[in-house]
């Protein structure tokens, strides 16, 4: 049985990005484990279980009522699919300041605690990031989820990220060279056409931000490099780029392709597609 480690925002998910890799590795066989950053259970984001809700940039609704369905059930607090999930940061070691008295030592702990925990990740074949807004809270800047890719990219096992999930990629360095990991790769993510102008929320907080406090096309430009590319292909239905071991999904209506091109790169070895 494959294994599918799939690490969820606690500010809210996008809830197609979740169910539509979910029911694909549901079909395969596959078991998801679930992982989020202090290890409460993950909610979706409110807008993505609503039929009615016009997404402002595509002018329409993005969320069917069978997706909406989809989406509750699996949020309702009397299902326990999503109760208990690991928790991050028990999991994985925390970073010691520089100006800690005793640095040398604790980093030295830290890169030992980080082995061990490699040794965790070996049952897992394959990693999924969903996406949402929530990420941009608590999995974007998380040194401990950029360690979680690190280790899984070091394994040299299959990534998979979605929406603003993609971003944890971009920002995913080693200490020693600061690069980013898909330097030199092509993928895909949230265009600039796509973000918001206003109404960027979590759950959890009345906090409207606006427009996203980045445009994470910007920075897959800049950390893929000038020999790899991010692939936007706005007016395209849908956006999946693989590019092994990187698989990445540009928004919602790439979630189940997202899953399924996780598959074909798990069963049939794919290692390119979309580009």
């Amino acid at each position: 049985m494959k294994k599918v480690l799939t690490v969820l925002s606690e500010w809210g998910y996008w809830g197609e990005e979740l169910v539509g890799p979910l029911e694909v590795f549901d079909e395969e066989g596959y078991q998801v484990d679930f992982v989020t950053p202090t290890g409460k259970r993950p909610v979706a984001l409110p807008p993505s279980m609503d039929p009615t809700y016009v997404d402002p940039p595509l002018g329409k609704p993005v969320v069917s009522q069978e997706m909406a369905d989809k989406v509750q059930i699996l949020d309702d607090l009397s299902n326990p699919r999503l109760d208990n999930p690991i928790m991050l940061s028990k999991w994985f070691p925390d970073r010691p300041y520089w100006s800690s008295p005793k640095f040398l030592r604790e980093m030295e702990a830290y890169y030992k605690a980080l082995d061990e925990v490699q040794e965790d990740l070996e049952q897992y074949d394959a990693l999924l990031i969903v996406g949402g807004s929530g990420p941009i809270v608590d999995l974007v800047n998380n040194h401990r989820v950029h360690d979680l890719i690190l280790n899984f990219y070091k394994m040299g096992k299959p990534i998979a990220a979605e929406c603003y999930g993609v971003t944890c990629l971009a920002f995913a360095r080693e200490l020693e060279d600061r690069k980013s990991i898909i330097w030199g790769k092509h993928v895909t993510g949230h265009c600039k056409e796509y973000d918001y102008l206003d109404g960027t929320g979590f759950v959890g907080t009345d906090l409207n931000m606006g427009p996203p406090p980045y445009p994470l096309e910007y920075i897959l430009r800049d950390a893929t490099g000038p020999d790899g590319k991010y692939h936007g292909n706005v007016g395209k239905e849908i956006s999946v780029i693989v590019d092994y071991p990187f698989i990445t999904g540009r928004s919602t209506p790439d979630s189940y392709m997202t899953g399924k091109m996780v598959v074909e790169v798990l069963e049939r070895g794919l290692r390119r597609y979309g580009w």
